[in-house]
Order: structure tokens, then C-alpha cells, then sequence
């Protein structure tokens, strides 16, 4: 009984609470806002989620803000505890690579191994398991064959209702070629390409390159708080998570084209 008295007013004290918010933000959840309309309309510009950090591993603790690593990677790979790896489908949060003190949240649209390019917009799919898994995880989808290999068209869009295209965006020399074509590319072991939901508003791995799991940090868990460019609080996306939103009103409201690329 002892114990716990001491233990209560260890934790009540100021290193006690500097301790436990520290030991939740550098092993359990983080908060972060969406700063940019990248992954409208499935995540919008105002939600304050928090991120669980033990999703694909633990990463190397960083002091917040500052992102200062208070250990260093003994593993190379920039987790102290490796974990599942990011699936197809998920909504990530990782650092950028060309900086690793700025994070970002994207759609893992391949994974290892997997094959993708783009034509007109769409995204073609390739996975690694081969054709079979193709055959068997894809029915009802476009698919088709290049080079023996069978491609799916726009694999996520069915069950994710915020991806979308700007149908203002066109291909007329000004826009980058990457938003509407991209040549095949394999993704290397270990790494994985991330898009936007916000297709043609997004500054994601179309334009440099791939992520590597040291990158990653975690995936979002569910939204505390939200409010929109006046300030007004959109309570019905508090407490939900990115699953519960897709079915929201949200995913099919009118989407503003009037964007750049974030």
C-alpha cells in the first residue's frame, strides 16, 4: 500500500508528469494535426488525431518539436522494436525522407516487390504475391495484362470513397507529368509508395520516390478534436477513426479544386 502512495505522489509531482507524458508520446500515441488538404476528403485540413506509435514497431524516441533522437538507431532502421510492416490500404504517418523532421500522412498504395505505374490518372497495380493473388483478392475490378503480368486498375478507390482526381487538372504542359503518367516502377524491399487521397493535390511518392520503414512512424488512431478554416467544430469527426470516416458525409461532400499541391 506504501508502494502505490509513493508511486501516486511520484506520478502527481512535476518529473512524474514529465515522465509519463513523455513515455506516452516517445512509445504509445502522439498528437498531430493536418496542416494541408493532401488526404481530403478522407482526412481534411483542421483534424487533430492522435497517431498510435506501436503500429509497425517502436521508433527511436524523438524529443518533441525539436525532433532530436534521444538514443541513437542501433538498428539502422530507425525502430528500437521492429513491428508489422505498413499493408496496402493503410494510412500512414511517416517522416519525409529529404527531411526527417517533418511527417507526413499518406495512403501505402504498394508495397515490396510490388509493380505500379500510372496512365491517364489511374493508378496500376501489380502485387507481388503474382497473378493467382490477383485472380483470388480482386474480383470485380479492371485488370489488365502487360507483359504476363495482371495489373489492377485504381485498387483502392472501391473500398477508400475519399480517393478522388480533380477533373479541373488536365494535361496541358503546365501541370507535372507525374500527376497523370508514370513509367513502371518495382518497389524495393523494405520501402513503400505513398499517395494522397487528394490525388491531384498531393506531394507524395509520385514525386520523390519511395519510403523506407525507417521512416516510419506510426498510424492514425482516431481524431480528438477537428474544426474547419472558421473555426467551427465539426464534433461529428471527434472520436472517430479513419475507418469510421469513410462512410461519412464528409467523404462525399463537394471537393474544392482550387488547391495546390501539398
Amino acid at each position: 500500500m506504501e508502494f502505490f502512495k509513493k508511486l501516486y505522489r511520484w506520478s502527481s509531482s512535476w518529473t512524474g508528469t514529465v515522465v509519463i507524458v513523455l513515455t506516452i508520446i516517445f512509445f504509445i500515441a502522439q498528437a498531430f494535426v493536418i496542416p494541408s488538404g493532401s488526404m481530403k476528403n478522407s482526412l481534411l485540413i483542421g483534424d487533430m488525431l492522435f497517431v498510435k506509435k506501436f503500429s509497425y514497431g517502436v521508433p527511436v524516441p524523438r524529443i518533441p518539436w525539436i525532433e532530436v533522437p534521444i538514443m541513437p538507431d542501433f538498428k539502422g532502421n530507425g525502430h528500437i522494436i521492429d513491428g508489422d510492416k505498413p499493408q496496402r490500404g493503410d494510412i500512414v504517418v511517416f517522416r519525409y525522407p529529404h527531411n526527417d523532421k517533418i511527417h507526413y500522412v499518406k495512403r501505402c498504395v504498394a508495397t515490396s516487390g510490388d509493380i505500379l505505374f500510372l496512365r491517364n490518372k489511374d493508378l496500376y497495380l501489380h502485387p507481388s504475391e503474382g497473378n493467382n493473388f490477383v485472380a483470388q483478392n480482386y474480383k470485380g475490378y479492371e485488370t489488365i495484362n502487360v507483359d504476363g503480368m495482371v495489373f489492377v486498375k485504381n485498387p483502392y478507390k472501391k473500398n477508400n470513397p475519399g480517393i478522388h482526381n480533380n477533373p479541373n487538372i488536365i494535361q496541358n504542359g503546365y501541370q507535372p507529368e507525374q500527376l497523370f503518367n508514370m513509367m513502371p516502377i518495382k518497389i524495393p524491399e523494405g520501402e513503400f509508395f505513398m499517395m494522397g487521397d487528394n490525388r491531384d493535390h498531393s506531394n507524395d511518392s509520385r514525386f520523390w520516390g519511395t519510403v523506407q520503414y525507417k521512416h516510419i512512424v506510426g498510424k492514425p488512431w482516431f481524431i480528438y478534436f477537428s474544426w474547419d478554416e472558421n473555426k467551427k467544430i465539426r464534433w461529428d469527426r471527434v472520436f472517430q477513426t479513419p475507418d469510421q470516416l469513410e462512410d461519412s458525409k464528409y467523404i462525399n461532400s463537394e471537393i474544392d479544386h482550387k488547391e495546390g499541391i501539398y
